[in-house]
């Protein structure tokens, strides 16, 4: 089969178009031939090697964290697929490799596609979907008429982010450029805050919670707008001590995680909030319910641009660039 691979960490180590053998299927996997992946900034985190500490691969290296497709063979112990079901889904960390025409992904990591989406849309789903969701429902515990703010809200996880908050019934603050403007207030933005222009730290308050998809100052300055108890979920910042217990890393990992995050614990200390990095789990069961959302139309994939799987170090490129309004997908089929 193809695939876009990487044969070692780096910045500017190119993609390439390589013959792989087919993956082998487990009794409980389902083989997927794939028609669409979407693109994350876990992606090309990966590539550079920033995410050595929590994940280990081997070259060569198929990039691709979510998908849509269709099935073609299943496991003996498959029940809920069958050949011909058209899926989508985001495959467990250490099975990853969607800019590929095939993928073997354990069946409780996938679920049947939107029908009302294409291939592309529905490749634009799983990842932000289930990031936001576990964000939101078991973290966060987002509540009607709560006020979060939401990083960045025009971009891939964001625009997700801002439908599904409303639907919960919060109130809705996000940052966004001219640019995004129009977008983040077509998806139920309530107050936008145009991040070149104006400081979001001196404009909110006694917020509830904050969804942060950027890091670094970002990360920081959202302590101040929370109230006492107020919890952020990140996606983008340094993991905790806290994460390296509920991740199960050892006692020298999150050992280190504890020491690197000390800065954060102070801020959470001294505002009396709770800081959470967010390394999200598979799930068909959750995909389930996404589904249901879209088909009910309460929430819909905002695509920007789609390439062709050959193109996809572009795709890459485009990305990183920081321009994207929205999911950058790669066409495979």
């Amino acid at each position: 089969m193809k695939a876009m691979v990487i044969e070692k960490y780096g910045k500017n180590v190119p993609l390439k178009m390589s013959e792989q053998p087919m993956p082998d299927i487990r009794e409980h996997d389902v083989l997927v031939e794939i028609h669409a992946a979407s693109l994350n900034p876990i992606d090309f985190k990966i590539k550079e090697g920033k995410m050595k500490f929590l994940l280990s691969y081997k070259f060569p290296l198929i990039l691709g964290n979510d998908f849509s497709g269709v099935v073609v063979k299943v496991g003996g112990r498959v029940n809920a697929f069958k050949p011909g079901d058209e899926v989508y889904g985001r495959p467990r960390k250490n099975r990853i490799g969607t800019l590929a025409e095939f993928i073997a992904v354990h069946e409780e990591d996938i679920w049947l596609k939107p029908q009302n989406l294409t291939f592309e849309e529905a490749a634009s789903i799983p990842l932000i979907g289930l990031t936001t969701y576990q964000a939101f429902g078991e973290i966060l515990n987002l509540q009607k008429g709560q006020k979060i703010l939401i990083h960045a809200g025009s971009g891939g996880v964001g625009t997700f982010a801002i439908q599904l908050a409303k639907l919960m019934g919060a109130f809705v603050a996000t940052t966004a450029s001219e640019k995004g403007y129009e977008l983040v207030k077509a998806l139920g933005a309530d107050l936008i805050i145009n991040y070149k222009k104006e400081n979001f730290e001196e404009i909110l308050t006694g917020y509830d919670a904050v969804f942060d998809t950027l890091g670094g100052e970002a990360l920081e300055k959202s302590f101040h707008i929370l109230k006492p108890g107020g919890k952020i979920v990140s996606i983008s910042g340094m993991p905790n001590g806290r994460f390296g217990k509920e991740a199960k890393l050892g006692w020298m990992k999150t050992t280190i995680l504890s020491i690197a995050s000390r800065k954060i614990k102070a801020q959470e200390k001294r505002s009396q909030t709770e800081y959470h990095f967010l390394f999200m789990k598979p799930s068909g069961e959750q995909l389930k319910v996404l589904k249901e959302f879209i088909e009910g139309g309460l929430i819909k994939p905002i695509i920007d641009k789609v390439y062709h799987l050959e193109d996809a170090g572009q795709a890459f490129h485009y990305l990183e660039s920081g321009r994207a309004k929205g999911k950058v997908i790669v066409k495979i089929k």
